[in-house]
């Protein structure tokens, strides 16, 4: 059971792609409207895409305020991917149009903020700011996925999004790497190292 702190306006922070060999980690920052509630909100990996899609909107379009953050691949291999995320976060605490009272963020990590802030584990089931933040970066990133599939429509980037699975590693070892993939990641390097 998760109890929420005593503030007004509380920003649910969370990301994705942080698995994923190519691409940018997505984070999304929201400050939800009590007097606007979305039903079914939830962790984003729990829905169908369609179910995704559709609370997406709905989330843009009822929340006070939302902001995306992102770590590029480039910033992702010199940082490495838990500070890239981390600057993420901290990037879509600053988009935001409001500034929160307090932040809730996905995990058991903390950016560096200039206001009071929590980690929660477990964020994106338990809390609905979680929940939303969770929806909107992963709609995104699977769209700039879909996008760069179709640049590179060889990798199946639509199919698996980045993520390391065994046509990924057939594709990556078949084509070599992409400018988008992240070169300090070990499939991503052994298979720079034999090209």
């Amino acid at each position: 059971m998760f109890i929420y702190p005593k503030a007004k306006l509380i920003a649910g922070v969370d990301e994705v792609g942080r698995g994923p060999l190519v691409g940018a980690v997505v984070t999304a920052a929201v400050i939800l409207d009590p007097q606007k509630p979305i039903m079914g909100l939830t962790d984003s990996k729990k829905l169908s895409e369609k179910k995704r899609l559709a609370l997406a909107e709905e989330i843009k379009e009822k929340a006070l305020c939302w902001s995306l953050g992102r770590a590029e691949p480039e910033e992702i291999d010199s940082l490495n991917i838990l500070h890239a995320t981390m600057l993420a976060m901290q990037r879509a605490v600053e988009g935001l149009s409001i500034t929160p009272d307090f932040v809730l963020v996905d995990g058991n990590r903390l950016p560096n903020l200039s206001m009071p802030a929590q980690a929660v584990v477990k964020g994106d089931a338990l809390v609905q700011e979680i929940s939303a933040a969770s929806i909107l970066a992963k709609v995104t990133r699977d769209l700039e996925m879909a996008e760069l599939d179709k640049q590179f429509p060889e990798y199946g980037f639509a199919k698996h999004k980045g993520y390391p699975t065994a046509l990924h590693f057939e594709k990556l070892s078949q084509y070599g790497a992409t400018p988008f993939h992240r070169k300090s990641f070990a499939p991503v390097a052994r298979c720079l190292n034999l090209k």
